[in-house]
């Protein structure tokens, strides 16, 4: 694996710096190269958070980087603010249950992916997991780090929760399965508009 570079946008309180989190554990298991920068914004009075995350077999060079190789925006502001981190060699990302007009997706990108991780957690799974989902297309859209690593961190993260309540890890990794299952089907479609 070379280096890869995600920027993960979304609004406060939809889990961003979480998965963010959660991925540079995996990672660390996994004995792999990583940074994980959060950048919090005004969040909390309605903001976008972003968190800039790299992976790599190698030491990586700069904490920050202009450029993403993966973007993931997860609502229409988060869409507005990660725009100047593409460029002709992104995979742009975007949540298809948020209003996002045509134009504000960055045109230079290239290849602009929508995927339906919040209607799904709304419609099949629960709200709470939203964030989840978006973790499993992260993994289904770069293999940054493996499933079974992901799982091991999500567990680590969220034991407490699941020893409270033991349908939770079953949910949580559902979500996982079906937001990796969903970026991969993304993919696959992707490839097949552009031939």
């Amino acid at each position: 694996m070379s280096l890869i570079k995600i920027a993960l946008a979304g609004e406060g309180g939809q889990g961003v710096q979480s998965i963010a989190e959660i991925l540079a554990e995996a990672a660390y298991n996994e004995n792999k190269q990583t940074i994980y920068i959060p950048n919090f914004g005004l969040e909390q009075r309605g903001g976008v958070s972003i968190a800039f995350i790299q992976f790599s077999d190698k030491r990586i060079g700069a904490p920050k980087f202009n450029k993403a190789d993966v973007v993931i925006a997860l609502s229409e502001r988060a869409v507005e603010r990660t725009t100047i981190y593409s460029d002709k060699n992104t995979l742009f990302v975007y949540d298809t249950g948020f209003k996002v007009e045509a134009e504000m997706l960055p045109q230079e990108a290239k290849k602009i992916i929508g995927i339906a991780a919040i209607d799904t957690a709304n419609q099949k799974l629960h709200p709470r997991v939203f964030n989840i989902i978006i973790m499993g297309a992260v993994i289904g859209l770069t293999n940054v780090v493996s499933f079974e690593a992901a799982k091991a961190a999500l567990e680590h993260k969220l034991a407490y929760k699941f020893e409270k309540n033991p349908d939770l890890r079953d949910l949580n990794f559902r979500a996982l399965e079906i937001g990796k299952k969903m970026a991969e089907e993304s993919l696959k479609e992707g490839v097949a508009n552009n031939a």
